[in-house]
């Protein structure tokens, strides 16, 4: 008769289980600082690679640390536009939103991004040359036909002058809303403006393709072919994020040599 019995084959299994548990505890808290590390690095370069103050992701990171020394992060209340006493460890744009207590509601009439909630504060990017701000990078949410996209928009000392613009995260169609990942795609936005002379939001991505000399060119950006949804999303974030209930209130402050 076979010396395998249920009782045998369970406490087999049960020993498995618990070691291999403990192994892989064990490599999550091992690795858990170098992850960390990774991610922060991760984070660093998106930021800088959309202002432009890295060539691409490529970038060592020893490079990108010593770039970033260029960059200042501070949490600011977004309706206010006030910086806050929080740290930077302290918000995040894409978790807040879940928590009633970190975010607010998003009034329908305003919500032209159909992101619903926003949070209350956001990390901003404050870049210093020679102690004088020589741009801002402000975290971007945007609703596309699959998914929200995550990006950071970089805008001159001016606060209307686009430096860069990249999105991080998404989950859009390949080839289709996906090329908003696209470098030939993302470089059209450099040199863009976002406001007209009163300060209200003009920029938009464009139904085709932008002629070079037709009204309002230098606020428009190529709409993506074939994914109309994705590049409605994309501009109604950019009216929603740079408008009076988005930044606008810190921009002007950034205008007026606050920060």
């Amino acid at each position: 008769m076979s010396a395998e019995t249920p009782a045998k084959t369970v406490t087999v299994a049960f020993i498995l289980c618990v070691v291999f548990s403990l192994i892989v505890s064990t490599t999550a808290v091992v690795l858990k600082d170098k992850q960390d590390y990774n991610k922060d690095i991760d984070l660093k370069k998106n930021i800088l690679v959309s202002a432009g103050l890295l060539p691409s992701k490529d970038a060592s990171n020893k490079e990108v640390e010593e770039t970033f020394k260029k960059v200042q992060p501070i949490v600011i209340e977004v309706t206010s536009g006030k910086k806050t006493e929080l740290k930077t460890t302290d918000v995040d744009i894409a978790n807040d939103v879940k928590d009633n207590s970190k975010s607010i509601k998003i009034a329908s009439k305003d919500d032209i991004a159909a992101l619903s909630r926003r949070p209350k504060n956001v990390v901003v990017y404050i870049v210093k040359e020679a102690e004088k701000t020589s741009a801002v990078i402000l975290p971007i949410v945007s609703k596309g036909l699959w998914s929200t996209m995550y990006g950071f928009l970089a805008l001159d000392s001016d606060t209307t002058t686009i430096k860069g613009f990249a999105y991080y995260s998404q989950g859009e169609t390949p080839g289709l809303g996906g090329e908003v990942e696209n470098p030939k795609w993302m470089k059209q936005w450099i040199g863009k403006k976002i406001y007209d002379v009163n300060w209200s939001v003009l920029f938009q991505l464009k139904k085709g393709t932008v002629v070079k000399g037709e009204p309002n060119a230098d606020y428009m950006v190529d709409g993506l072919s074939g994914a109309t949804i994705t590049s409605v999303g994309v501009s109604n974030s950019i009216q929603y994020w740079l408008g009076k209930n988005g930044f606008g209130t810190f921009l002007a402050k950034v205008r007026n040599g606050e920060f």
